[in-house]
C-alpha cells in the first residue's frame, strides 16, 4: 500500500503538508506505544516524526502531483533525507554515537535496513551533492514537535544493539503501515484486533481438557499409564506457569501430550505474567495443519492465526466475517493472541532486513515462543538463532520454551557460547522426565540390523507385515522401495515429491486404515517423523541421526493400542544402496553409528543419551558456519539477511499437472493477489535449481519463481524425476 498525500495544485501544497505533518505525528505516537513495550518508546517517537521529512522536498510534492493526474514520474527519493538530518546532528552534539539507532530505521523504511556502512557514505554523498535540500528538509523538521532528549543504554553488547535497531526498525513500520491503512482504507483499519483476550481463551482451554479428562477413563493398563504421564506433565506445565519470563525446557516423551501441555503452560503463564501473545514455532507445515485443528477445535477459528506458505485467509470482501478479516490482517504483524507459524517463517523474519519481514518482530516484546522439535534446528545456525532467543527473553520480556523428546541441553555445551551461563528452567522436573521415559519404553522394543539390507530383501521382508511403516533418509530410497512394491496393494508413499495437498490426503487414508485395522504399509521420508500423529505397530528406520531414530519410533505403538502386552517394533537398518544427506544430517548418522558402537540400543529409551549425541555432534559443527554474528555486530542487515537461512540451497516451486492445478493457475494469472498465489502453494513441489535443469522440456516458467509441469504426477510416487531432496523445512 502506497502513501500518497496527494497536492494536486500549487495550491493545495500547503494543505498536503498539514496531512505529512499529522501523518509524522501519528505515525510517533503509534511507533512510541510500540517501542513502550521494549523501554524505547521516545526512541521510536523521534523515528516516527522524521522518517518521511523528505517529502517536504518540492520535488516530492511535484512528483504527488503529476502521479494524482495520472502520470508516471521518475520516483523521488524521501526517506534519506530523515536519516541524513538525525545522522548529522548526532554526530555533532553526541560524538558519533547512537546515529545508528535513529537513521537506520528511517532510511530503510520502504527498501529495508542497510549496513551501517553503506548508509553513512550514502548519507555523506547525498549531503554533499543536495546541501541546500539538506537546509530545506531541517527548515521543515522545525516545524514538527521537537525529538525528545534521549540517553541510548551504554552497556549493549553489540549483538543487543543490533538486535535493537532491529526492534525499533518493527515498531517504525507497523505504525507506518497502519497509519497508512487507516487514512486509506478505513475500514480494514476498524477490522483489526477482533480477538477473544487471552484470559477467555484460558477458560474454553480448561473447559475442554475437563472433558478430555473424563474421556480419558480406560481400563486397558498401557492407556492408563500414557494418560497417567499425560496428565502429571500437564500438571507440571500449570505449576511452572507461575514462574517469571524466561527460557523454559518442556521435555517430554513421544506421545506424552506435549502439544496440549505445552499450551497449558503458555496460557497460564500469559495471564500471571500479563504477557499478550502466545506463538508456536513448528518445523514441519504437515504438523502445522494438524495443530492448528486441534487448537481451533478449543478456541474457534477466529482466535488461532495460522502463518505459513500453504495457508490461505481469504481476502476482504463483502461475505468475509470480522474474524476472518482479522485474522488476515493479523498475518501481517502478529497481532492474534495464538499464533501457529513455522521455525522458518520465525527465524528468518528475526534475521530479515526487508519491512514485510521485519514489521511483525516488535509484538514478539512479551510474548511467549515455544519452540516445537527444538532438536530440528539447523546445527550451523545455531549459535545466531540461541543468540537471539536469549536476548528475547532477557531485554524484551519473552519466554522461550524449547520442546522436544529429544533435548540437546544447549546451556550445557562448550560448543555454544550464548546459552553458556544461561538459567534454563526445567517445566517437568530431570527425576520425574527419566520416569516418563522408562514408563513409555515398554511401548516399543529396538533392534539394530548390523548388516547392509537391499531394498529387495527389505520389501520381501515387510510384505509378511499387515501394517509396517518405513522411514528412509532420501526421497530417491523411498521411489526404489515402492518400486519393489509394485506389486503389493494398499502401499502409500509421503515424501516432498508430493504436493502438501496429496500427502494431507494421504495421511488421513492411512490414518482411517489403521484405525480400522485394515493392511497398510507407508514408506515415507522424514516428513512423517516430528509430531506428526500416527501409530504403527512396526517401524523401520534407515540409521540416521540419533533424534530421527528416535522420533521415528514416536509413531510406533504410539497410543499403546497392541493388547496382551505386546511391544511395537522398531527396526534400524542400514540400506545396501543409497546415502544419506550430506552436511550436518551425516555428520549425525555418522555420530549416532559411534554411538551404537559403544552402547546398546536400550540406551535409547533414556533421555541423557540424547545429552551425549548431541555434544558430540556439536564438536564437528560449526554452530555460525555462515559467520552471521559477525555480520550482527557490524550492523551488516542485508548480508545477515541474505545468508541467514534455513534452507540453505535455493528451490523452486512446480506446480503439478492436474486439473485442479490448471484452474488455480489461471485464476492466477488473471488476478494475481496474495490470496491467488496460496491457492497454488498445497498443488506445488519445491525442487532445486540442479534438478530444474534436470526437467529440461516437462516444464515451463509462467513467472518469476513459479513452473509449471507437463510430465506425468504419479498418484501414488509424486513428481517423478531422478531429483535430489530439498530440506523437508517449510517456509
Amino acid at each position: 500500500m502506497k502513501k500518497k498525500y496527494y497536492a494536486h495544485t500549487p495550491n493545495e501544497k500547503t494543505n498536503a503538508e498539514h496531512e505529512l505533518e499529522d501523518h509524522l505525528k501519528s505515525v510517533a505516537e503509534k511507533a512510541k506505544a510500540f517501542a513502550k513495550e521494549f523501554d524505547a518508546g521516545d526512541v521510536a517517537l523521534w523515528i516516527g516524526l522524521w522518517h518521511d521529512l523528505g517529502k517536504f522536498n518540492c520535488k516530492f510534492q511535484d512528483y504527488l502531483m503529476a502521479s494524482g493526474k495520472g502520470r508516471h514520474p521518475p520516483k523521488i527519493p524521501h526517506a534519506i533525507w530523515g536519516a541524513a538530518l538525525a545522522y548529522q546532528l548526532i554526530l555533532k552534539g553526541c560524538g558519533g554515537k547512537g546515529w545508528e539507532e535513529i537513521a537506520l530505521p528511517i532510511a530503510g523504511h520502504h527498501t529495508g535496513l542497510h549496513s551501517s556502512g553503506s548508509l553513512s557514505q550514502k548519507i555523506q554523498e547525498k549531503i554533499s551533492q543536495s546541501f541546500d535540500l539538506f537546509k530545506e528538509i531541517f527548515v521543515k523538521a522545525q516545524s514538527l514537535p521537537p525529538p525528545p532528549k534521549i540517553t541510548l543504554s551504554s552497556d549493549l553488547s553489540l549483538l543487543h544493539r543490533e538486535f535493537y535497531i532491529r526492534m525499533l526498525f518493527s515498531s517504525l513500520v507497523d505504525a507506518d503501515y497502519l497509519d497508512t491503512e487507516k487514512h486509506f482504507k478505513p475500514e480494514l483499519a476498524s477490522a483489526r484486533n477482533q480477538f477473544p483476550p487471552i484470559k477467555d481463551l484460558l477458560q474454553r482451554f480448561d473447559e475442554d481438557q475437563q472433558k478430555l479428562l473424563k474421556k480419558a477413563e480406560d481400563k486397558e493398563e498401557g492407556t492408563k499409564i500414557l494418560n497417567q504421564i499425560r496428565k502429571e506433565v500437564y500438571d507440571f506445565c500449570v505449576k511452572a506457569a507461575s514462574k517469571p519470563p524466561g527460557i523454559y525446557r518442556l521435555t517430554v516423551p513421544t506421545g506424552g501430550g506435549k502439544t496440549r501441555s505445552g499450551l497449558a503452560f503458555a496460557l497460564e503463564h500469559a495471564i500471571k505474567n500479563d504477557m499478550r501473545r502466545v506463538i508456536f514455532a513448528i518445523p514441519y507445515t504437515s504438523i502445522i495443519d494438524q495443530t492448528a485443528q486441534e487448537y481451533r477445535k478449543i478456541f474457534g477459528a477466529g482466535a488461532v492465526l495460522e502463518h505459513h506458505s500453504q495457508v490461505s485467509l481469504r481476502e476482504d470482501s463483502e461475505d468475509c466475517t470480522p474474524e476472518q478479516n482479522a485474522l488476515r490482517l493479523a498475518m501481517e504483524n502478529w497481532a492474534a493472541p495464538v499464533i501457529i507459524t513455522t521455525t522458518v517463517q520465525l527465524f528468518e523474519s528475526l534475521f530479515a532486513n526487508k519491512p514485510t519481514r521485519v514489521r511483525k518482530l516488535h509484538n514478539l516484546t512479551k510474548s511467549i515462543i515455544v519452540i516445537d522439535e527444538v532438536q530440528t534446528l539447523p546445527p550451523e545456525l545455531l549459535t545466531p538463532i540461541l543468540d537471539v532467543l536469549k536476548i528475547l527473553a532477557e531485554q524484551y520480556s519473552a519466554t522461550v520454551v524449547l520442546c522436544t523428546a529429544t533435548q540437546p541441553v544447549f546451556e550445557d555445551s562448550h560448543y555454544l557460547k550464548p546459552f553458556q551461563n544461561v538459567q534454563v528452567r526445567e517445566i517437568v522436573p530431570k527425576e520425574k522426565i527419566s520416569e516418563h521415559f522408562e514408563k513409555l519404553s515398554k511401548r516399543v522394543s529396538y533392534e539394530r540390523r548390523k548388516e547392509a539390507v537391499s531394498w529387495e530383501v527389505l520389501a520381501e521382508e515387510i510384505r509378511n507385515l499387515s501394517q509396517v511403516m518405513v522411514i528412509l533418509n532420501t526421497r530417491k530410497n523411498a521411489l526404489s522401495l515402492i518400486d519393489q512394491l509394485e506389486d503389493k496393494e494398499n502401499v502409500f508413499h509421503l515424501s516432498t515429491l508430493l504436493c502438501g495437498a496429496h500427502r494431507k490426503l494421504i495421511l488421513r487414508k492411512v490414518r482411517k486404515r489403521l484405525k480400522k485395522g485394515l493392511p497398510v504399509t507407508l514408506i515415507s521420508t522424514q516428513v512423517v517423523e516430528a509430531g506428526v500423529d500416527i501409530d504403527f505397530p512396526f517401524v523401520y528406520r534407515a540409521m540416521g541421526p540419533l533424534d530421527r531414530i528416535v522420533q521415528a519410533a514416536g509413531r510406533c505403538n504410539r497410543e499403546w493400542h497392541l493388547r496382551d502386552g505386546q511391544l511395537g517394533r522398531v527396526v534400524i537398518f542400514e540400506p545396501e544402496e543409497g546415502r544419506a544427506p550430506k552436511g550436518p544430517y551425516k555428520t549425525g548418522v555418522e555420530k549416532a553409528k559411534l554411538l551404537f558402537a559403544d552402547h546398546g540400543c536400550s540406551e535409547l529409551h533414556q533421555p541423557e543419551f540424547y545429552k551425549l549425541y548431541f555434544e558430540k555432534l556439536f564438536t564437528d559443527v560449526d554452530t555460525d558456519k555462515k559467520k552471521i554474528q559477525e555480520l550482527r555486530e557490524h550492523l551488516d542487515y542485508p548480508e545477515v539477511a541474505k545468508k541467514f537461512r534455513l534452507i540453505d540451497e535455493d528451490t523452486y516451486p512446480v506446480l503439478i499437472n492436474c486439473d485442479s492445478a490448471s484452474r488455480r493457475l489461471k485464476k492466477w494469472k488473471a488476478r494475481p493477489s496474495r490470496k491467488t498465489w496460496q491457492r497454488l502453494q498445497p498443488l506445488v513441489v519445491n525442487i532445486f535449481e540442479y534438478d530444474l535443469k534436470q526437467l529440461g522440456g516437462w516444464i515451463e516458467k509462467v513467472s518469476e519463481g513459479l513452473y509449471l509441469s507437463y510430465g506425468k504426477y504419479d498418484e501414488r510416487k509424486g513428481l517423478i524425476h531422478d531429483i535430489n531432496d530439498p530440506s523437508d523445512l517449510m517456509c
